[in-house]
């Protein structure tokens, strides 16, 4: 599909909790995940736990690589973190990318 095809498209971007990631949609179209996961419901923390999720792994369908799709996707997931009050743990080598490009939302990242 090519950009002008693309902008055609109506693009839809969700979290599904259910699946734990967050998804972009071309019109009925799964075409993008981003995956994460609770840190401290993995550390088994109870009911205070959610202030830190780590974004696993980004994958975009490739007939629509190239296209900034993925891009999309992690803003959607680093502005629904900030409007959740998450600390971000960037496990996914792409979203680590993408945040050295965008310093705008390093104030969003884990302190170790």
């Amino acid at each position: 599909m090519n950009n002008s095809a693309m902008n055609n498209t109506d693009i839809t971007l969700i979290d599904n909790p259910s699946h734990e990631r967050f998804e972009l949609l071309a019109g009925d179209e799964l075409v993008g995940i981003l995956g994460y996961r609770d840190e401290d419901e993995i550390l088994g923390c109870g009911d205070e736990a959610g202030d830190v999720v780590a974004y696993m792994h980004t994958v975009v369908k490739e007939e629509y690589g190239g296209q900034g799709m993925a891009a999309v996707l992690v803003q959607f997931s680093m502005d629904c973190a900030r409007e959740r009050e998450w600390s971000v743990r960037p496990v996914c080598s792409y979203v680590q990318r993408y945040l050295g490009e965008h310093p705008e939302y390093l104030d969003l990242l884990v302190e170790d």
